[in-house]
């Protein structure tokens, strides 16, 4: 028998929840989220852009399938605490190394279970994300209430910083497969013609590089305060601009190298690298009320009226009114008609909001890798 303690989960609006703590035992304190996906509860738990955020499943019955070695996105797990319905205590997978309450505690991840987490889904989904606080220590509500309101929030925070690399770094992995595992490539394998590709490292999923790389790059990730000049001076053939955590507003230094660079090189831009480049482009960013946040929202290519059902993680997004005019928005949310695609008139520069790169998620939009391969073709010629 799992020895369980009483937890508390409560919102800065004073909205308290009862549960059960599972993972490490303490205090977390973020921004209360949900995402909405059925699976990948550790892809999504490794992802840096969740830094600073504390994460609610919306699936009832998590962790039946246990954690690996192999399905991370990082380093380590990036969520600030993790919120779920039930919390499986035995899980079935052959790939299962551990269960989810071991994983946890092993990165010292505090969780609570046993809270009705439609409630919760649908408060935030009313009132909007808001900071709040999981503790399986303190259950005095009026204290935890008083700590909530001190959590610093998103909104003009670096959390880059946080979750970028140190120092710059080669990347050859390709995807997994299940004969093979993980294939690592070779700049000359088999005569190919590869691209040269600076990845500006904003809180990198490592899929995005593993898509790169099978697309046919040679993948340099660079941290995410690297000089625009610096960044040529490696002579890439295109830029990639990672997904990442919080506020783009935020991270002022990463737009003003972005904009020296837009005239140099193919540019293509993902999640916060997508609102990055708007911001280079003399656009603005906004705070949505609840985010976009699991593997099922439906995006139209406005050039082909094609629906993509997406992958997303993001708070923010791209204000289209200030947007300039040799900006063309690309791509639309069905939901709420927000910016989720943009392109250059001229240069060789796109980006869009979602994931292309899922893990997880679907992989309808997986040949935008192919597309900045040929815009990195065309330049070269």
């Amino acid at each position: 028998m799992i020895e369980q303690k009483k937890a508390k989960l409560v919102l800065a609006d004073g909205t308290v929840f009862e549960g059960r703590g599972f993972g490490a035992r303490g205090e977390a304190v973020g921004e209360v989220v949900f995402n909405t996906s059925m699976m990948g509860y550790q892809e999504i738990m490794t992802d840096p852009s969740y830094k600073g955020q504390i994460v609610t499943m919306t699936y009832p019955l998590i962790g039946n399938y246990g954690a690996n070695e192999e399905d991370h996105e990082s380093i380590m797990p990036q969520v600030e605490g993790f919120v779920v319905k039930e919390n499986s205590l035995y899980p079935s997978n052959w790939r299962s190394k551990k269960t989810l309450d071991a994983y946890l505690k092993e990165n010292n991840i505090v969780g609570i279970e046993g809270i009705d987490t439609r409630s919760l889904t649908r408060h935030i989904r009313d009132v909007g994300a808001q900071e709040g606080i999981i503790s399986s220590e303190d259950l005095d509500s009026k204290s935890l209430l008083r700590k909530a309101k001190k959590s610093p929030g998103l909104i003009g925070r670096d959390l880059v910083k946080e979750v970028t690399c140190k120092k710059g770094y080669q990347w050859s992995q390709g995807e997994w497969s299940l004969k093979k595992g993980y294939k690592e490539f070779s700049p000359l394998e088999d005569n190919e013609e590869r691209f040269n590709v600076v990845a500006y490292d904003l809180g990198i999923k490592y899929n995005i590089l593993r898509k790169l790389v099978e697309a046919g790059c040679n993948v340099t990730v660079v941290p995410a305060d690297t000089e625009a000049e610096k960044v040529l001076e490696l002579n890439p053939d295109g830029i990639f601009l990672s997904n990442g955590p919080g506020d783009p507003e935020g991270v002022p230094y990463v737009a003003q190298n972005v904009k020296k660079l837009l005239e140099k090189k193919p540019i293509f831009g993902i999640c916060l690298g997508h609102q990055i480049l708007g911001l280079a482009f003399g656009g603005k960013t906004f705070k949505l009320k609840f985010g976009h946040r699991g593997g099922n929202q439906p995006v139209m290519d406005l050039s082909t009226e094609k629906v993509e059902i997406t992958s997303q993680n993001h708070g923010f997004a791209v204000d289209s009114e200030s947007l300039p005019d040799d900006i063309r928005i690309t791509h639309i949310n069905l939901n709420d008609r927000t910016v989720e695609g943009l392109m250059h008139q001229e240069l060789p520069i796109f980006s869009v909001q979602y994931h292309p790169e899922a893990s997880p998620g679907p992989h309808d939009a997986s040949y935008l890798f192919k597309r900045f391969m040929e815009s990195m073709r065309k330049s070269k010629k």
